[in-house]
């Protein structure tokens, strides 16, 4: 992604301060929403990004997950 070299241990790459910024977390959304079958709304998004896959992960899994049981109406 723009050129950054993430670490190839999986750990690593986690807590790599890589910045997301919020555009491209929702144009990550968007596929998701793909697989998935059901629509994210934009706002599950934190303002301003993250700082790292850990942080956008552990900020967005508890909000996919909830709009999951809330249309599907258990966890996957």
């Amino acid at each position: 992604m723009r050129g950054i070299a993430l670490p190839k241990d999986q750990g690593a790459a986690m807590k790599a301060p890589i910045a997301l910024d919020s555009l491209s977390v929702v144009d990550t959304l968007c596929a998701i929403e793909t697989v998935i079958g059901i629509e994210l709304r934009d706002n599950i998004v934190q303002t301003g990004g993250y700082a790292s896959v850990e942080e956008a992960l552990g900020h967005l899994v508890p909000r996919i997950e909830k709009v999951w049981v809330k249309k599907k109406g258990s966890k996957p």
